[in-house]
């Protein structure tokens, strides 16, 4: 039976933008909490395995790596096949990959099941948001992405404490196996109540060189961060050949006709300034979240619950404050949350260094977590929704894909070299004292990171960067219609209608 679409979009307050909403931080939840619920069981998996911290680094990196390389190319797999499409392959995958990751017999196995997690995510992360951009009425665009990101965060910060829960009273392997009844619950709720939208104008073929030339240039340089310390002369080679192929990748995507990532994108002064917000901003957020748990597991004495649970108070209040946040963002612009909220992130990391032998919580744990669950909450929804308006709807998909793989790409490099410059490396993992004096160094680097975006968050983004306007892509529908095989040309400007049929 068709279904009307109202031609400006779904409203956030109506049945149809609810359910909207909630299969897309269903799914992209999945993702982030993966991302960070892995954090608390590292220990736990050391031990399990035996495994060095160059292991341990590889359980996060061989995710992220994948998710960075090939997150663009799913943005444009979405756009061109159907967002909801691609993103319930992508739940299906990342579900396939987590039971794999379960029942890994050794660390090897575990670091490959990872990497096939993350090409799930790569299907499912830029559909999320994009499928948000492109059903979205324009003057709910920005709650609405507030609002995911919000749930969003809850996710990440939800993460670690579940994590942690199911490692002592189970097992770690149930951090990967918690994924499949939540992408039961996606697929099904996806597949009854979002929208298929497409990019009006698909393209040609798809950059699949692109795609693993970027692949590469990371997985070289992260190796050989991870590998400075123990290989420096196989780091030195893998570097080098990681920054070559880079460079190679700036190439090709010059003279492809279709390119994964049209370098022209970078041309609005906008997105290119957001997204380098999101290399310092996501590149601390990844190193602090790792390091804080082996902080307060190796050093204060901490089970993985507690460890977990001591990130809870990020939880409460991202999701009272996220999506004001997005509102505020529409209403005054962009800029004074993206210039404060990395610089309160920054006051709680440092409040942060006071960690030590049997820290107690709520005097010395609880001020920094509050005042950094306090400054994600002003920053991470104005972040999202600048990157999706510095661009027309059409490009939605490649947009967020852009960013989400700047954000990985980011925590990807720290997560890889940032352990060693501080002294952490091999066994050190399980040495309190080495944690301890690591933990601090890190907490100044990861400071020093988010008052780098604030100041280009302060000199570069422009404080109408959000004013509701009419883009030409507004005037330029994509076609929206549930059970499409394909992309079709837009519809009337006066109705869309969402249907079975053509």
């Amino acid at each position: 039976m068709p279904v009307t679409f109202p031609s400006g979009g779904i409203r956030a307050k109506t049945p149809a933008g609810r359910w909207v909403l909630l299969a897309t931080v269903l799914g992209s939840g999945m993702a982030m909490l993966d991302s960070t619920v892995v954090n608390v069981a590292l220990p736990s998996i050391g031990s399990s395995f035996d495994a060095s911290l160059a292991a341990l680094q590889w359980t996060i990196n061989a995710y992220t790596l994948t998710l960075a390389g090939l997150i663009l190319l799913g943005g444009a797999l979405g756009d061109r096949y159907g967002r909801r499409r691609v993103f319930v392959i992508g739940v299906a995958w990342f579900a396939a990959a987590s039971l794999l990751c379960g029942i890994a017999p050794n660390v090897e196995m575990l670091i490959a099941a990872r990497a096939l997690q993350g090409i799930g995510g790569a299907l499912l992360t830029p559909g999320s948001l994009a499928i948000i951009q492109a059903t979205f009425h324009a003057d709910d665009r920005a709650r609405a992405v507030g609002t995911w990101s919000g749930l969003g965060g809850v996710a990440s910060a939800i993460g670690p404490f579940l994590g942690g829960w199911l490692v002592d009273a189970v097992s770690w392997r149930w951090v990967f196996l918690i994924n499949l009844p939540l992408a039961a619950v996606t697929i099904v709720v996806a597949l009854r109540t979002v929208p298929e939208t497409f990019d009006p104008q698909p393209r040609g073929r798809f950059d699949v060189t692109g795609a693993v030339l970027a692949a590469l240039a990371l997985a070289g340089v992260t190796w050989a961060l991870v590998q400075a310390e123990t290989t420096p002369v196989a780091a030195a080679f893998a570097g080098a050949a990681g920054v070559a192929t880079a460079v190679v990748f700036v190439a090709v995507e010059k003279r492809t006709r279709e390119p994964m990532l049209p370098l022209d994108i970078f041309r609005v002064r906008l997105f290119t300034s957001v997204n380098i917000v999101t290399l310092f901003v996501y590149g601390a957020l990844g190193a602090f979240l790792l390091l804080l748990v082996l902080e307060l597991q190796t050093v204060a004495g901490y089970s993985a619950q507690q460890a977990g649970l001591s990130l809870l108070p990020v939880t409460m209040v991202m999701l009272l404050l996220s999506a004001r946040s997005g509102d505020l963002a529409r209403r005054i612009g962009p800029r004074p949350q993206l210039t404060l909220g990395p610089l309160v992130c920054a006051g709680g990391l440092l409040t942060l260094l006071r960690i030590g032998p049997d820290a107690y919580y709520p005097t010395v744990v609880l001020p920094g977590v509050l005042i950094f669950g306090l400054g994600l909450a002003v920053l991470v929804a104005p972040l999202t929704a600048t990157v999706l308006a510095s661009v027309d709807v059409s490009r939605a998909g490649i947009a967020s894909g852009v960013n989400n793989a700047a954000a990985r790409a980011a925590g990807l490099l720290t997560v890889a070299g940032l352990p060693a410059l501080v002294g952490l490396s091999g066994d050190g993992y399980r040495d309190p004292g080495v944690v301890d004096t690591g933990f601090d160094r890190a907490l100044w680097i990861c400071a020093g990171l988010l008052v780098l975006g604030s100041a280009v968050a302060w000199f570069t983004i422009t404080p109408e960067s959000l004013a509701p306007t009419e883009p030409e892509a507004e005037r330029a529908k994509p076609c929206v219609r549930i059970g499409c095989d394909m992309a079709g040309p837009p519809l009337d400007p006066g109705h869309e209608e969402v249907g079975t049929g053509r």
